[in-house]
């Protein structure tokens, strides 16, 4: 079950490394294009604006499942950081149950949203919709490595702050 479950994990942060890089990627060449769009062709490229924006969400989610994948997101548990080693190990899955639960919140939130976006959205406008699948999806991957966490547990054993 652990083996499994670390493939899982395994399987998620390639996907999510790709999918971030690709992002970041796509990014620079379309901000680059259009800023040459601009500047020698007094032109521009077609909805080039809207993309960057879904871009960064997508850079922001698929990074921030990473950053809860190796434990190095925000924390805002400021009592950790003055609990002795041993009361900082007995909190972890407490912790990695509440960042769960929050993020299923925020998820259920983000899909009822979506839901209604897609609903009222002119023809044209669906693409747009479409790329706002990011926002449940990257709470729905947020949530599920905060349960790989509190499934397998910690997996460092230097101090982290």
């Amino acid at each position: 079950m652990t083996e499994a479950l670390q493939r899982l994990r395994r399987l998620l942060v390639g996907f999510e490394t790709g999918m971030a890089g690709l992002s970041l990627l796509l990014l620079v060449l379309l901000t680059l294009g259009q800023i040459i769009a601009r500047n020698l062709f007094d032109t521009g490229l077609p909805a080039a604006d809207s993309l960057t924006r879904y871009l960064v969400l997508y850079i922001t989610f698929f990074g921030a499942a990473l950053a809860a994948d190796g434990d190095r997101h925000i924390k805002i548990d400021v009592v950790c950081a003055w609990l002795a080693s041993p009361w900082r190990s007995r909190l972890f899955r407490p912790l990695q149950a509440l960042g769960a639960l929050i993020c299923l919140l925020l998820f259920q939130a983000a899909l009822r949203f979506w839901r209604d976006e897609w609903q009222y959205a002119a023809d044209h406008e669906r693409w747009q919709v479409l790329l706002n699948l990011v926002i449940p999806v990257g709470f729905g991957l947020l949530c599920l490595h905060f349960l790989l966490g509190l499934l397998l547990g910690e997996r460092r054993t230097e101090p982290r702050l």
